[in-house]
């Protein structure tokens, strides 16, 4: 097999010229340093590393990321204390629109459509009692069933305060009718969904809300483990309502009915970054706008991570090896970006 030469690697190459060591000044991001984010949850650290490696690439000296809740990494690509991250999902997100308007935009587009978010239950007692909706949780005897504290209540799996989709849940529990019947967990939501796993492997029912790409989706597969749970009709906070048309999703494995009407339109997963810092780096600007991570090396990823390989020299690894495993693909990445960077 023929070894290829990475385009950064031919733009050395012509760089030396006559110069000896001027390559190094020949790169766009040479003695520029790069502030990233990436958020607490822990299923996109992977992409912040391939994001981090690529830019590298182009001569950056690139922080690691600092982890941050939505709200704070708003306020700080806001302000310029960070230059990016990858990890926006739009519409879920647009309640922080007006934050950043005129300040950061919204770049490229990571994973479009691909992230998907809604209710699971396990499938046994899914069909054990009929439950194909989020709204029959309102009935108490079925709602019971997913009693974990003894207060008669369901205990589902939320999301952490800060998160956007705790915005969601907070919202949809109201306009349901479940409060009344329906308890959020707002805990670490790895400890929560490990010991929802621990409860699934003992026979017991299990309520959660998740997201794609997660490894919840690997280790509790729709279908076999676990169902969707639909809603009668779309209810959407105010500044998400103008994508109700979109709660009907076709296609998804481990869903009742096709197609899935899951009560959460399907995510884009975008970077937002500073303006400033993309107006002063075009070839940083042109590869944020071309990267788009495949989903399946996504979930992938998820898997290894969640089988033990997730410290930090391990995500660091992960993004090396696809990023060498795909040369085609980050090459063509690396050249519009070294393009950018001559204009």
């Amino acid at each position: 097999m023929k070894h290829r030469i990475s385009t950064v690697a031919m733009a050395m190459a012509v760089a030396i010229g006559t110069g000896g060591l001027a390559q190094a000044q020949d790169l766009p991001g040479t003695g520029k340093t790069i502030h990233m984010a990436q958020p607490t949850w822990d299923t996109e650290w992977f992409q912040a590393q391939v994001y981090r490696k690529l830019l590298q690439q182009l001569g950056y000296t690139v922080d690691q990321p600092v982890a941050l809740d939505n709200p704070a990494f708003y306020q700080a690509v806001a302000q310029g204390d960070v230059d990016f991250w990858a990890s926006s999902w739009f519409p879920l997100h647009n309640t922080y629109l007006p934050e950043i308007e005129g300040k950061a935009s919204r770049v490229g587009m990571m994973a479009q459509g691909g992230a998907l978010q809604g209710y699971l239950i396990d499938k046994k007692t899914a069909e054990e009692h009929n439950i194909k909706y989020i709204e029959d949780l309102k009935d108490p005897e079925l709602a019971k069933l997913f009693d974990i504290d003894g207060d008669g209540k369901a205990d589902l799996v939320a999301c952490p305060p800060g998160w956007g989709c705790e915005i969601t849940i907070t919202y949809q529990m109201d306009a349901y009718g479940l409060n009344d019947t329906v308890s959020q967990i707002q805990a670490s939501y790895s400890a929560s969904m490990a010991d929802a796993i621990s409860r699934y492997e003992a026979g017991q029912p299990i309520l959660f809300y998740t997201w794609t790409p997660n490894w919840t989706v690997g280790e509790l597969k729709p279908g076999e483990d676990v169902i969707w749970l639909q809603v009668h009709e779309a209810k959407l906070p105010e500044d998400q309502q103008d994508m109700a048309p979109f709660i009907s999703v076709a296609g998804v494995t481990g869903c009742p009915d096709d197609p899935c009407v899951m009560g959460w339109p399907a995510n884009d997963i975008q970077v937002v970054a500073n303006d400033a810092f993309l107006a002063a780096n075009p070839a940083a600007a042109k590869l944020l706008e071309e990267v788009a991570i495949p989903l399946p090396a996504i979930f992938e990823q998820n898997a290894r991570m969640n089988a033990g390989e997730s410290r930090p020299d391990d995500l660091e690894r992960h993004a090396d090896e696809w990023i060498a495993a795909n040369p085609e693909l980050v090459d063509g990445w690396i050249q519009a970006a070294l393009a950018a960077g001559q204009g």
